[in-house]
């Protein structure tokens, strides 16, 4: 029973764009919804570099499962858009490994500068005016980065495209939930579980803004170069340290404190989440049920 928990835990994923990604164990799936109205898959085998033994190694393997996730994410929303705006999308169009690295670094920098630095600078040209205390500092620069993190959700999931892709996060979530009960991928039983999943990304990155809270605590106050430098290098040890907290409180979800700290985490996907259709959930199964079949048969090729 225990192997088959871990078995139905090893599948999450995110939404693309008019469809849902899932991750398995050996490939990850994409669906994604044609403009004619059919539901258009594709597999792919996880990238080699990121299943090797550093991944079992913690706080190692958060830095590892969060480049993957970054490399899978940004190649499903490739592919989801040209399906959805009914480009050829039976054709393997890859994206060249430079233009993916410089749309990673785009982004990577936006969301550094937006919810690291721009913090700090503003907290050290208005708040340490005032006081020169190091923690009320640090935690001051905390707290403005929640309020930035919950600003950006909140404007973002104004926008008419962006609701859709959170309708079909919602749908992820509940065909994950759907398959981690053992019950058939079927619209009726997905329908009956929650639109929060306790492994979600969003967990994870309110996880890193507390997370960091803490760490940039014991770091004092030094010269703001010096701080900047550290709200980047240190990214690396903070998502490290999150996804292991992410790791314990989804081993541990049965227990009552466990799910009690989780609360915040769960009540933060209400921004990013919303009631799917029953066309969304349709896509969000069938990119399930293609993980599912696609690690079954890689089981069998290495098993033979």
């Amino acid at each position: 029973m225990a192997q088959a928990h871990r078995q139905h835990s090893a599948y999450g994923g995110q939404a693309v764009i008019e469809g849902v990604m899932i991750r398995g164990r050996r490939v990850y799936s994409i669906a994604a919804r044609h403009p004619t109205g059919a539901i258009k898959t594709v597999v792919r085998p996880v990238p080699s570099w990121s299943v090797n033994r550093w991944r079992r190694i913690p706080f190692i393997r958060g830095t590892l499962v969060l480049s993957e996730s970054l490399v899978v994410g940004m190649r499903a929303l490739t592919w989801s858009a040209q399906v959805a705006s009914g480009e050829n999308d039976d054709d393997e169009q890859p994206i060249p490994p430079a233009a993916l690295a410089v749309t990673l670094a785009l982004s990577l920098g936006l969301g550094v500068g937006l919810f690291f630095i721009l913090p700090l600078l503003i907290t050290a040209g208005f708040v340490d005016r005032f006081t020169d205390n190091s923690i009320l500092s640090n935690t001051a620069e905390g707290v403005l980065r929640l309020v930035i993190f919950f600003l950006y959700l909140g404007l973002i999931g104004m926008m008419p495209s962006i609701k859709r892709v959170f309708g079909y996060h919602a749908a992820e979530h509940m065909a994950v939930h759907t398959h981690e009960a053992a019950l058939p991928l079927e619209r009726g039983n997905v329908r009956r579980f929650p639109a929060a999943h306790p492994r979600c990304g969003t967990a994870f990155l309110l996880t890193v803004m507390i997370v960091s809270i803490i760490v940039f605590v014991f770091l004092g106050t030094p010269d703001l170069p010096w701080r900047i430098a550290s709200r980047i290098v240190l990214i690396p040890v903070i998502a490290g340290v999150s996804y292991e907290v992410i790791r314990l409180n989804a081993a541990h979800s049965a227990n009552a404190l466990v799910r009690a700290l989780s609360l915040p985490s769960l009540a933060l996907q209400s921004f990013t989440t919303r009631p799917p259709d029953d066309g969304q959930i349709e896509v969000a199964i069938a990119a399930m049920n293609a993980a599912i079949e696609a690690d079954a048969a890689a089981e069998a090729a290495a098993a033979a």
